[in-house]
């Protein structure tokens, strides 16, 4: 498995010496996709439709479940970074050295654009997005693909299952009641202008 792991990492890895005027956008895929994910988000959650306020809860406690779970893979698994083991490594982003597995920006953008397909399953973007950044960690030299697989499946299985459950508890209901209860106290909703006419 090491061999292959290994082997995997460099087959990607070294494209980046090959094609260098790749590394500046996997550079920004790997650092500043984030960002983007964190802005689409919010945007999701004001909309303030119940489908999207439900995709972004199923979103944040499939990230919540898989980096827990995550953690405790770690403690069972565990390999430093690439660009510490091994020689002659396309290392592009500053990063400190430690268990690099699983990759928690895979897990983190698995949980949340899987969950964001699975209420869009038409929008395919969401997924490619993930993959992409996923295969930029081991391009920029910070994690081998062993380290990306279990994360992205790890959350990919946490999406799914929060996905399904969800929805289906009361609490969860309730307590996005209270807080759109508040939420229309200080943000109030715009009336449609035939309410204001009447």
């Amino acid at each position: 498995m090491n061999e292959m792991n290994i082997s995997l990492f460099r087959a990607i890895n070294d494209l980046g010496f090959e094609y260098p005027s790749l590394n500046t956008p996997f550079i920004f895929i790997a650092e500043y996709t984030v960002i983007l994910l964190a802005l689409m988000t919010l945007f999701y959650w004001f909309t303030r439709t119940e489908k999207n306020r439900y995709m972004v809860m199923t979103a944040g406690f499939a990230f919540i479940l898989a980096e827990i779970i995550g953690k405790l893979a770690g403690k069972l698994h565990f390999n430093y970074q690439p660009f510490v083991e091994l020689s002659n490594v396309n290392f592009l982003i500053e990063k400190t050295a430690n268990n690099s597995f699983p990759s928690d920006h895979t897990i983190l953008f698995f949980a949340f654009c899987v969950a964001f397909w699975l209420y869009n399953k038409k929008n395919i973007l969401w997924l490619l997005i993930a993959v992409l950044v996923g295969v930029s960690r081991i391009w920029v030299g910070v994690h081998y693909p062993f380290d990306v697989i279990t994360g992205a499946l790890i959350a990919t299985l946490c999406a799914i299952a929060m996905y399904f459950l969800l929805p289906r508890m009361p609490i969860v209901r309730r307590l996005l009641d209270v807080y759109e209860n508040i939420e229309e106290k200080v943000i109030p909703r715009k009336r449609k202008q035939k309410d204001l006419d009447q």
